[in-house]
């Protein structure tokens, strides 16, 4: 049986949501597990055209894949109105300016 277009997408954001909750859980224990996740997601987003939301974007490393946990895999700093991870694993810097609420 075939799912409608709209009901594919509501159940990959679904479980999209759900491999990044099992990543967060799985971060402190095993790393490469926590990665394993994410990559998980991100196929299921393309392969189904859903966007990951943001909420969920700037918890990993857009070159190697690799979740982030501060102070582990990820340096935070706040520098002229951005705020700039730096990737551990691969040694990207990735910077997110300041937005107004």
């Amino acid at each position: 049986m075939v799912l409608p277009k709209n009901l594919r997408k509501k159940v990959a954001l679904e479980r999209i949501e759900i491999l990044f909750a099992e990543a967060k859980k799985a971060a402190n224990k095993n790393l490469s597990l926590s990665q394993r996740y994410v990559s998980l997601a991100r196929k299921l987003s393309m392969r189904y055209k859903v966007k990951i939301p943001i909420k969920y974007k700037k918890l990993f490393c857009k070159k190697c894949k690799n979740y982030f946990i501060a102070g582990k895999t990820l340096r935070v700093r706040s520098k002229n109105k951005k705020l700039v991870y730096y990737c551990y694993n691969c040694k990207r810097v990735i910077r997110y300016p300041f937005r107004k609420n």
